[in-house]
């Protein structure tokens, strides 16, 4: 079984990208993969400075840990004047090459406006410069006011295919990539 790892880079209550990462990590796990989601709401992370110790933080080396056992991540970023979020920008900046070479990755934007690939290049980037693997199924939930409904539940159907396919590709690419580093190991 895979280990999965959510974050979303919003603090908002209601937030439209928690409720998109809630939604695509149960389809994660309907796969059969283990998913635990850490809720940058609830954690205590400092700005970056660019160090690598934070002992007065250490909810730093609890994400650190949680991304390092994990085999894959699912980041989920609203999209915030053409990029993405500050708190996932910041939450990516404590962490590197250690805990995401050779990881899978998948993205999802979430916008209020109309859909784009500004949030989700970007990240591609960022995943690029830490040595990820980004699967190509990549999502942008446009207008998200109108994708979920008050319990936030998805209700846009094509979304929901297209998170299908996202989850079904992070899951195959993620056991595809673990398998062939175990293989390594052995050899």
């Amino acid at each position: 079984m895979v280990k999965i790892v959510g974050l979303a880079g919003s603090l908002r209550p209601g937030s439209y990208s928690q409720m998109a990462l809630a939604d695509v990590a149960s389809r994660v796990e309907a796969l059969g993969a283990e998913v635990e989601i850490l809720d940058l709401r609830s954690l205590r992370l400092p700005f970056c400075d660019g160090g690598d110790a934070y002992p007065d933080y250490p909810d730093v080396e609890r994400l650190k840990q949680a991304v390092l056992n994990a085999d894959g991540i699912i980041l989920v970023t609203p999209e915030y004047h053409g990029s993405i979020s500050g708190v996932l920008k910041n939450t990516l900046d404590l962490m590197g090459f250690e805990e995401f070479s050779g990881k899978v990755t998948g993205l999802i934007s979430v916008l209020g406006g109309q859909s784009n690939s500004n949030a989700l290049n970007d990240m591609r980037t960022i995943m690029r410069w830490i040595h990820a693997w980004t699967i190509p199924e990549q999502v942008a939930i446009g207008q998200a006011w109108k994708a979920f409904d008050e319990t936030g539940r998805l209700i846009d159907e094509s979304l929901s295919e297209r998170l299908n396919a996202f989850a079904q590709s992070l899951v195959d690419n993620t056991q595809k990539l673990r398998g062939s580093a175990k293989q390594v190991a052995v050899a």
